[in-house]
């Protein structure tokens, strides 16, 4: 069907994924980080390419993760009495209640992470 020579010509790959309705983007990406309830894989530096196809959207990272222990990167910063807080949820409820984010902190922390109740508490 595709004759030899190793393969399809990038050109009309591009083509017939253009008429299925694909579309693929390279993303310049620092990294990514895949988190598990035991580790987390990080990848510097990979290579992503987003594809949508249909709605549909799927990533691919090509790159070698290095393992390490959950809780042991950058986005959790520990507090006086050892519980950490996502900085993802402090931004989360600082721009739902309009608090700032100390004190989207403290409410997360008073309510031991609960999104939910740390929002009803600042609203």
């Amino acid at each position: 069907m595709f004759g030899g020579g190793g393969g399809l010509d990038p050109r009309k790959m591009e083509q017939m994924m253009n008429q299925m309705g694909i579309d693929m983007d390279e993303l310049d990406a620092e990294e990514v980080i895949i988190r598990t309830d035991e580790h987390e894989l990080v990848f510097s530096s990979p290579d992503v390419t987003k594809m949508d196809a249909q709605g549909q959207e799927t990533y691919q990272i090509i790159g070698t993760p290095e393992e390490r222990a959950r809780g042991a990167g950058d986005d959790e910063t520990s507090d006086a009495t050892g519980g950490s807080v996502d900085q993802g949820d402090v931004e989360l409820v600082a721009s739902r209640t309009g608090a700032s984010e100390e004190a989207a902190r403290d409410a997360l922390e008073a309510n031991d992470g609960d999104l939910a109740a740390a929002v009803a508490q600042l609203e």
